[in-house]
């Protein structure tokens, strides 16, 4: 009788282990499910509209402050150099005279130009201005 009892006794074991394998699969599906819901979103259809793109007024930055530097030439020298210079000296720099000099706004070079002398003030006069491309190309 005992072998007949534990027969049952697993046997009972035996389909609560299904039960619960099939409520862990159910489980399971059902969270697959509500996963794949919230993972798709829904996109709107693209409507094409008639109206025309607005045009931003540039006033708002018209009034920011930029630095314009023109840049006369270049050169390197040593320390013993530079500890040598005195009033009256003179460093050669890498541009010929009449050479165009390099204009720069915030350290960006947008063009050249040559020196002229207004009120007896230094002035730059722009002769060249460089493309939209090669400006793009120096943010790079």
């Amino acid at each position: 009788m005992e072998e007949k009892e534990i027969q049952e006794q697993q046997n009972i074991e035996e389909i609560i282990e299904e039960e619960l394998d099939m409520a862990k699969a159910l489980e399971m599906e059902r969270a697959m499910k509500a996963q794949q819901e919230a993972q798709s979103p829904h996109i709107d259809e693209f409507k094409v509209t008639e109206e025309k793109p607005k045009v931003r007024d540039i006033d708002f930055i018209l009034d920011i402050p930029l630095e314009l530097t023109v840049m006369i030439g270049r050169t390197r020298i040593l320390v013993q150099e530079l500890l040598q210079l005195t009033q009256g000296s003179v460093v050669a720099l890498d541009k010929l005279a009449g050479e165009p000099m390099d204009v720069y706004v915030n350290g960006k070079l947008i063009g050249r130009g040559e020196v002229v002398v207004v009120n007896e003030k230094f002035g730059i006069r722009i002769t060249d201005i460089i493309s939209p491309q090669e400006r793009v190309k120096q943010l790079a």
